[in-house]
């Protein structure tokens, strides 16, 4: 019987049968699937493209040309301020704080890039920086934004969930930042971020971990609740000194749930676009996966195993197994624990190890999105059985952000 994996399988290989692994290509009719619900899920408020989630700008293009998709997260400044001068959107938010002097001196040089582009910032140290590199005598206002931090820190903070992001915790320092902000020359507060990493960069229903699903959700429901009341609370207190244009919040996982937040006025997506193995662990919505990479099997060391070459692309965050590609087509694949995911090669077993000849392809999956892009320089862009478009990544553009 013919699956579904085995149509997709010969599509794919039909489209690049004329390259040689390894290459990475995105399926066009998943990729704008996946764009096309993301935006219903949100409840009608826009949805911000994470860049590091896509990091090739024709597909962010593609992405912000269609309806429900508004604006850019950047993932530094020199990036944001890139994808300003090239057109690819007029609206950029950087996701971090940043120390570059000479991007932030390009920044305040450039009237069309400061009004483009939003700093992240959460201590007042960050302005002085700014103000050092940059006098506000001599620039135009700076568009910022507060980063108040989404951990839950039940049983009065001795206990915390979620990443430890800015030291802005309460509605009250968020106030006092915000009126710090206000009161200082060359600096315009715009924005306000929180992101709910515990609810939205963590799936809530691992594989064959019922009991610790379960457990994930519950602690996903109280800490909801508890950001919802304090996410409100911290935006009134920043409204008292700044006309805020937008507050931006959530993440592929959480896009529903933080769109039902009132407070809330855009909601942050990317990683779904793709739809990496990481995003397999979550009930609400599951995207269909759309990128993939493709090594060659290179030798047999025994009948039932395969070896490609390469392979070992892992994804950031805890040394675990999660962050491991994984083997997809053919299905029935499986990488050895001893070895895992190889620098130069990696060896797989599993029922279909067998059928495998020298010179065939093996598809895998990524565990995150964008960290793909880091290993190739172009994407090919399958539309049916052929290669519709071949688009370069940052990496293929000469562009190492981070």
């Amino acid at each position: 019987m013919t699956t579904e994996s085995d149509i997709l399988r010969e599509r794919l290989e039909r489209a690049t049968a004329h390259l040689d692994p390894p290459y990475a290509v995105v399926d066009l009719a998943a990729f704008d699937a996946n764009a096309a619900t993301l935006p219903t899920r949100a409840g009608g408020k826009p949805l911000r493209v994470a860049s590091k989630s896509v990091r090739a700008r024709d597909l962010l293009g593609r992405v912000l040309g269609r309806p429900g998709w508004r604006g850019v997260m950047a993932f530094t400044l020199p990036e944001a301020s890139w994808l300003v001068r090239t057109g690819v959107t007029g609206d950029a938010l950087v996701a971090y704080p940043t120390t570059d002097r000479a991007a932030l001196a390009a920044l305040a040089a450039d009237e069309e890039l400061a009004r483009g582009v939003t700093l992240m910032i959460d201590d007042v140290g960050q302005l002085d920086l700014v103000d050092a590199v940059c006098p506000p005598q001599g620039r135009p206002a700076l568009r910022v934004c507060l980063d108040l931090d989404a951990s839950w820190r039940p049983l009065r903070g001795r206990l915390h969930v979620g990443v430890r992001r800015s030291p802005v915790h309460s509605a009250r320092a968020a106030g006092t930042l915000a009126a710090t902000v206000a009161g200082r020359p060359g600096f315009r507060l715009v924005g306000l971020m929180a992101y709910e990493a515990q609810i939205a960069g963590l799936g809530d229903s691992p594989p064959g971990r019922t009991a610790l699903g379960a457990a994930i959700r519950a602690v996903q429901r109280r800490s909801y609740h508890e950001l919802l009341a304090r996410r409100g609370a911290a935006v009134a207190a920043v409204r008292e000194h700044a006309d805020l244009e937008f507050v931006n919040g959530g993440g592929t996982g959480s896009v529903a749930a933080t769109s039902a937040d009132p407070a809330v006025t855009e909601v942050t997506a990317g990683s779904g676009l793709y739809g990496p193995t990481l995003f397999d662990a979550y009930r609400a919505w599951r995207p269909t996966p759309a990128a993939f990479f493709a090594c060659a099997v290179v030798r047999r060391p025994t009948p039932e195993l395969a070896t490609v070459l390469g392979g070992g692309w892992i994804a950031s965050g805890p040394p675990a197994a999660s962050r491991l590609p994984a083997p997809w087509l053919p299905s029935g694949l499986k990488l050895l624990g001893p070895e895992g995911a190889g620098e130069v090669q990696t060896p797989l077993a599993g029922p279909a190890a067998a059928g495998l000849r020298v010179g065939d392809r093996v598809w895998f999956r990524h565990a995150k999105a964008g960290e793909l892009c880091e290993r190739v320089n172009e994407l090919h862009l399958v539309d049916g059985d052929r290669v519709a478009a071949t688009v370069p990544t940052y990496r293929g553009e000469g562009r190492a952000f981070l």
